[in-house]
């Protein structure tokens, strides 16, 4: 036997895996590793899925919550914006109102302060009026007297005779005054 042959020999008597036999593990590798794995996965599924399954149950219902007081919080928003339209249109008819009213009551008082200037301007004009025809009065009167007295002493210069005699004096003057105030009113006329 040569050493080639001792060495094919020697490779056959080893069982060492050759071609596919290279990719398949042995059968007490593959008993072993399923104990393993029956293990892990007896402890994965007792201890640590329901304590996963707990924290993940947890968290939905902390999301769904928080979900649930969003649209609450949300809802409530939304009506009290609602409100606050509502009231802020009210605001608005009634500042609207009370403007319609304060110009209102401005154009009254206007009025009312027109009126009471117009009576206090006729009050004033027929005082004046009255205060007018008073002096005029006392005018005529204190003209009546002065001229009455001056026709008087007129009068008897050039008729020569006394005219001290009061009704006499007074037929005098008011006869001259007659004649003075028709001349005035020819006058008047004429002129118009």
């Amino acid at each position: 036997m040569t050493a080639h042959s001792g060495a094919a020999l020697a490779a056959a008597t080893t069982d060492e895996p050759s071609g596919i036999e290279l990719f398949l593990p042995a059968a007490y590798d593959v008993i072993w590793s399923s104990v393993v794995m029956l293990i892990i996965a007896v402890a994965f599924y007792k201890f640590i899925l329901p304590r996963l399954n707990q924290v993940l149950d947890e968290r939905a219902a902390l999301i769904e919550g928080g979900i649930e007081k969003a649209e609450a919080a949300q809802k409530q928003a939304d009506e009290a914006l609602a409100q606050q339209q509502q009231l802020l249109a009210e605001a608005r008819a009634e500042a609207a109102q009370v403007r319609e009213e304060a110009r209102a009551e401005g154009t009254a008082i206007v009025k009312d302060l027109r009126v009471k200037a117009n009576e206090e301007a006729e009050r004033i004009s027929e005082t004046a009026h009255r205060q007018i025809e008073a002096e005029r009065q006392a005018a005529v009167v204190s003209l009546r007297t002065e001229v009455g007295s001056l026709a008087t002493e007129l009068a008897s210069k050039i008729v020569g005779e006394s005219l001290e005699d009061s009704a006499r004096q007074s037929r005098v003057v008011d006869r001259f005054l007659d004649e003075l105030e028709a001349s005035q009113a020819v006058a008047s006329n004429k002129e118009a």
